[in-house]
């Protein structure tokens, strides 16, 4: 930011001359481009604007309206200020009519008490306005590294926030063109105050131009779009009118969004990335207050507050074994999981938990039955979306609080469910029979004892020789003890793995072909799984 005036009065070069403000007190804030000295009358066509103006008055003229037309002539062409030494033209203090005229015109204008070399405070001034333009172009370099990086990098809409706050110290959101909060960086400030009535709040800020400052609310608006498709708006808090480095940060911040969203069009959107971060938020516990994830969710239409929850994961299912085809991407399930949610008129918050999965966190409607939402979901889903794939739901919930064990179990229900799906619409808990019940008793210490007694063996040797028998232990229980199909399986030769069950054999003491011991063994592997899930 340029000196004020104010800033070139306390400069030592200035003060050494016991300056004196005789009019324009009320101005000392105005900005100093340039200190410019002059002694002719008719020096203001000369001048730009924003100069502060120093002489010593003795070519000025006796009359006091030619004196007056002076300054007035300084105050039209923008002159930041006046300074006179006294002592040569005027001995103790100016005319009236020059401190009347300045009054009049808003023009600071200040004496000098004593003789001051005028080229003390040009060499002064000149060298702080320099430096600070020195370091404005620092921090443009800085600025435009930083967020040509972003973009290269693809960075999220959460990261580029991060940076507007980290260079503003300001918060700053992004929303879309229904007002609803895409993605918000607090800086510090408690969130849910900043999201409070969000879209009532932002639709009274209407702005003009692709990047306007209202002073009412205090925001510095710009928008975020490409090619001619306007998408939202980026949104910093300002507590004053924003400076020129404010309004160029916002707008590089803008056009790495709206580059992100160029490049992430074969990806997933911005609503459901904003979607995924909530609950990725909530699950990791990364807001200290549920309130705040609460406020969140809010922001972008999902009222929490006051409702009962249910959380659901989604899983395609994959033909056989193999990796499910390239063009059945993740996306397009959590796409259409939230259009089937519109449909069905269910607010809620859809988005990736992983390469895998999907999550929804599902605020049920008044007198609605999860049973009901739930159904309605999926016969929606199923409809518009082609590929198959499993619907599984956790227990309902009563606050935030308690959805990460609401998560939790609708993943491991989902986990089991996708392996042998049987066409329900959607499953649940009690659906899993034998792993339902192991998923209940996970924390029984008895039914951790047995899972250790029957498995320790061969996880210590997996362990220790980073093997995976294990592994095709389970895949040879899974496929009902039939060779030839846990081979194909396990992509591997008939030879190889029978080889591998005789290893297992030997390492765990028993008999692969005996029944009783291939039920002990795979209960406990499914026992296992249930602990693994509860602790990740």
């Amino acid at each position: 930011m340029l000196p004020t005036v104010a800033d070139v009065l306390s400069l030592d070069a200035v003060r050494r001359g016991n300056p004196r403000v005789v009019a324009g007190a009320d101005r000392l804030d105005t900005r100093v481009r340039w200190v410019h000295v002059g002694e002719i009358s008719d020096i203001a066509h000369l001048l730009r604007g924003g100069e502060l103006v120093l002489t010593t008055g003795v070519a000025l003229p006796s009359e006091p309206d030619k004196l007056a037309e002076y300054v007035a002539d300084l105050a039209a062409v923008g002159a930041s200020g006046l300074v006179v030494e006294l002592g040569r033209r005027f001995v103790k203090e100016l005319p009236r009519a020059v401190v009347r005229a300045a009054e009049d015109h808003g023009l600071p204008l200040v004496t000098l008490a004593r003789e001051t070399p005028f080229v003390q405070i040009t060499e002064s001034v000149h060298a702080r306005i320099i430096d600070i333009q020195l370091q404005e172009l620092r921090a443009s370099e800085q600025l435009h590294e930083v967020f040509t990086e972003l973009s290269v990098e693809g960075a999220s809409p959460a990261d580029v926030l991060g940076q507007v706050s980290r260079f503003s110290g300001r918060p700053a959101l992004l929303e879309n063109l229904a007002h609803q909060v895409l993605a918000c960086e607090s800086a510090g400030q408690d969130t849910g105050a900043l999201l409070a009535s969000w879209e009532s709040r932002s639709r009274a800020v209407a702005t003009e131009g692709r990047t306007a400052y209202d002073g009412t609310s205090g925001w510095l608006v710009t928008t975020v779009g490409a090619r001619g498709q306007d998408w939202g708006r980026l949104i910093l808090l300002c507590d004053g009118p924003p400076s020129p480095r404010d309004i160029v940060l916002a707008e590089r911040a803008a056009t790495t969004l709206a580059l992100g969203r160029l490049l992430e069009r074969h990806q997933e959107s911005l609503e459901r990335q904003a979607h995924g971060t909530i609950i990725t938020g909530i699950l990791t516990h990364a807001y200290a207050d549920p309130d705040e994830a609460a406020a969140r969710a809010r922001a972008v239409g999902v009222p929490l507050t006051g409702r009962k929850l249910i959380s659901v994961v989604l899983r395609p299912i994959a033909e056989g074994d193999t990796a499910l085809d390239e063009q059945v991407r993740l996306g397009d399930l959590a796409e259409a999981t939230a259009s089937a949610c519109r449909d069905a008129r269910l607010p809620a918050l859809v988005g990736a938990l992983d390469q895998a999965r999907v999550g929804v966190l599902l605020p049920l409607p008044p007198r609605t039955a999860a049973e009901a939402a739930l159904a309605a979901l999926a016969d929606r889903l199923r409809a518009s979306f082609p590929n198959p794939f499993v619907l599984a739901a956790g227990s309902i919930v009563e606050s935030v609080r308690d959805v990460r064990r609401s998560f939790l179990e609708a993943e491991q229900v989902a986990d089991v469910a996708v392996r042998q799906p049987d066409g329900r619409p959607y499953y649940r808990l009690p659906d899993l029979r034998l792993r339902g019940l192991l998923h209940l008793l996970r924390d029984d210490a008895r039914l951790q004892t047995f899972a250790e007694r029957e498995l320790s063996p061969l996880l210590a040797h997996d362990a220790q020789r980073n093997g995976d028998l294990t592994r095709i232990l389970g895949i040879y229980l899974d496929s009902g003890r039939n060779k030839a199909v846990a081979a194909q399986r396990a992509h591997l030769s008939r030879p190889a793995f029978y080889d591998r069950l005789r290893r297992l054999e030997r390492i765990l003491d028993t008999d692969l072909d005996d029944v009783e011991s291939c039920l002990s063994l795979h209960v406990a592997l499914l026992a296992l799984e249930s602990f693994r899930r509860e602790t990740r």
